[in-house]
């Protein structure tokens, strides 16, 4: 059985290491879905498609292997300057980071309809059988698995109804939470799913509760078990659109 081409192999060393989605390379660099994971070889096509796509990619590594990945590694005080992006942040555009971060240079986060996924549980399953409603690019972001609008004005004014946050889905609860930080929650109520922005506090009930908090001091705090919590994620930062015109 044929394996899997180096080229590819090559193609997804870098992905990981900008932490970057197949999902999230197949759209933005228009190459065919699935095609890093045929046990096939690679078109030139699709060869000039990655090199577009990552310009900075040494092609003589990619195609025989030999060198550095990027080429800003092998000439460092000229490349660097010139292919890396500065951030460029302001007050409409609030970054919310751990210590651990790894910026992406640049990445494509998905913006999501909650009501259109059913809830962020059902977006958070589904992953990305989800169709975005759009695109979101900011520089230097850590890591984030997909954007949503938020409602309500329980985490104002540092949060208002319609502003956009950008978030990393928690896959294990029970052993990946910071307290401290700002999550998007999802709680199990009478049945029904109900969705919030809050930080997140160590419970006095002990270890089988959480205390989420609010910015607004208008919203008491509240302890919850966790067994009523059906999703998280990991707020990483938000956008807020002033004016339309």
């Amino acid at each position: 059985m044929q394996q899997i081409s180096p080229i590819k192999q090559r193609i997804v060393q870098y992905l990981d290491s900008i932490k970057v989605s197949r999902y999230e390379f197949y759209k933005d660099s228009k190459m065919t879905r699935g095609v890093l994971d045929k046990e096939t070889g690679i078109s030139e096509d699709n060869i000039a498609k990655f090199l577009a796509y990552a310009p900075n990619v040494n092609a003589i590594w990619l195609i025989t292997g030999a060198g550095k990945m990027l080429l800003s590694d092998i000439n460092v005080n000229s490349a660097q300057q010139v292919n890396e992006p500065q951030a460029n942040y302001n007050e409409d555009n609030k970054v919310f980071k751990l210590r651990t971060d790894r910026n992406v240079k640049q990445q494509s986060i998905p913006l999501y309809n909650i009501e259109a996924s059913a809830g962020i549980v059902q977006l958070f399953k589904d992953g990305n059988e989800n169709e975005p409603i759009d695109y979101i690019k900011v520089p230097n972001l850590p890591k984030c698995d997909g954007a949503v609008y938020i409602t309500g004005d329980s985490m104002y004014p540092l949060l208002k109804s319609g502003d956009i946050v950008m978030y990393k889905t928690v896959n294990n609860i029970n052993d990946s939470l910071f307290f401290g930080e700002m999550y998007l929650v999802s709680l199990d109520v009478d049945g029904d799913e109900f969705i919030s922005v809050k930080w997140l506090h160590k419970s006095e009930h002990g270890d089988d509760y959480i205390r989420l908090v609010s910015e607004n001091r208008h919203h008491s705090p509240k302890d919850v078990k966790l067994k009523h919590v059906r999703a998280m994620a990991l707020v990483k930062g938000s956008i807020r659109i002033n004016s339309m015109f």
